[in-house]
């Protein structure tokens, strides 16, 4: 399993697709994973430190996890099928490991609330994952990620179903 954080949420202004972008730790290898507008929003709310008046469907999720006295220990995006990302939301219940299914969206949103681990298989990463090229003097990118928002800004996000 490879440890990645959340680097941006990319957004389209002519579309309502969004691209969740996550950056393997201490390498220049990112996963963008298409996701919703609902679920855009719920990540970034929640990163921005925006209290709402009521719970939120991933604040109910978190609620519930506490009142069952369940810790979410991970999530987990575990496989790549058709184009289409699989995660997992892992828990111990009373002492036990129990993986529940869950789109990468709802477990990245709820990971965020409980600043738990977000791991991605090799798999998937070797797969989907994306280095920025060396530019023109052969330096990487390291500071500004131009490469990697220019390939973002490249995208038909019209032609893309989220998850």
């Amino acid at each position: 399993m490879i440890e990645v954080t959340l680097e941006t949420i990319q957004m389209s202004l002519v579309s309502p697709h969004r691209i969740v972008v996550l950056k393997e730790i201490d390498v220049e290898r990112y996963l963008p994973i298409w996701i919703g507008p609902c679920e855009a929003e719920a990540i970034s709310l929640r990163l921005q430190g925006v209290e709402t008046p009521r719970p939120l469907t991933h604040d109910l999720i978190v609620n519930i996890l506490d009142a069952w006295n369940a810790d979410l220990m991970f999530i987990y995006i575990h496989e790549l099928v058709d184009n289409t990302f699989y995660a997992k939301l892992v828990l111990n219940v009373v002492g036990q490991e129990i993986e529940i299914d869950a789109r990468p969206s709802d477990a990245i949103a709820v990971a965020v609330r409980l600043d738990v681990p977000i791991y991605v298989s090799e798999g998937v990463m070797d797969a989907a994952g994306v280095i920025p090229e060396d530019d023109i003097s052969g330096a990487k990118k390291d500071e500004d990620l131009s490469v990697f928002r220019d390939f973002l800004n490249s995208l038909n996000l019209d032609d893309i179903a989220t998850d």
